[in-house]
């Protein structure tokens, strides 16, 4: 794949899925800006594209600002001329604990970045992909989007909302030559995964890991990596007519319901 020429906007680019992505849209030769609310972590991710021969900017905004949201797209558009690719990626994990103690800021909170920030970006960097006629969006959401996670309430509200922004806004642009498609990560070997193991097994997170895993066919989680590459690949041209749609990186847990069967060939 050769982005060359090509723009590349990633929100929450600073870390974890976002810093691989950006990394990955400038190993194929696309300019890339690094959005994140940690203005120090978003330069520290573009410098290292910059030194690694790449092409990048870093850019702090708050996405649950529609002023922020209008002011990256605005110093993208200042800087590199236009927008070809979007990776509508920040989002955040809230607390686990049950809906019945939820408590209401934190779910706020939640369903501000998870949500709103996925709005606030498609609404002002659409206009500019439909002005091109061409674009490629490509939101964050989760596999807590397509089943739900005791414990998660606001986390799993939001990503179903991811897909369903997904599905609408795919419909709504297509005939103007941009396709929008979600990536459904299961657990990612990043912060997000490990704040998650340490708040349901304080006095042993490893264990929670280890239990998790186990559950998981591939028996690994996933590389931020390995859905990085999933999103180039959506905004490449050997996804040319795939819009509206979802994909799952999880190693197959999805797939099996967390149950996994060991089937072995009886002995002749």
């Amino acid at each position: 794949m050769d982005f060359s020429g090509k723009v590349a906007v990633i929100t929450g680019g600073a870390n974890g899925i976002g810093q691989a992505t950006a990394k990955a849209f400038a190993k194929a030769g696309a300019k890339v800006a690094v959005v994140d609310l940690n203005a120090e972590a978003a330069k520290a991710c573009a410098d290292d594209i910059n030194a690694s021969g790449g092409t990048a900017i870093s850019i702090q905004a708050d996405v649950t600002s529609s002023a922020d949201c209008k002011g990256y797209v605005d110093k993208v558009v200042a800087e590199f001329g236009t927008i070809d690719f979007f990776h509508n990626n920040a989002g955040i994990e809230g607390t686990v604990t049950p809906i019945a103690e939820y408590d209401e800021a934190v779910f706020d909170a939640v369903i501000a970045v998870n949500v709103k920030g996925v709005f606030l970006g498609l609404r002002h960097v659409l206009p500019i992909m439909i002005a091109n006629g061409s674009g490629a969006v490509v939101n964050t959401a989760s596999v807590a989007g397509l089943t739900g996670t005791p414990g998660m309430p606001a986390y799993c509200a939001s990503k179903h909302a991811v897909l369903g922004i997904t599905k609408t806004v795919s419909g709504e642009v297509a005939r103007q030559g941009i396709r929008v498609n979600a990536v459904c990560p299961g657990p990612v070997q990043t912060r997000m995964i490990d704040a998650l193991a340490s708040q349901i097994n304080p006095d042993d997170p490893a264990q929670m890991k280890q239990s998790y895993e186990s559950s998981i066919p591939s028996g690994r989680y996933s590389a931020p990596e390995e859905v990085a590459d999933m999103v180039v690949f959506l905004c490449s041209n050997h996804a040319s007519n795939v819009t509206g749609a979802h994909f799952v990186v999880d190693g197959g847990r999805t797939a099996t319901g967390g149950t996994l069967t060991q089937v072995t060939k009886a002995s002749q």
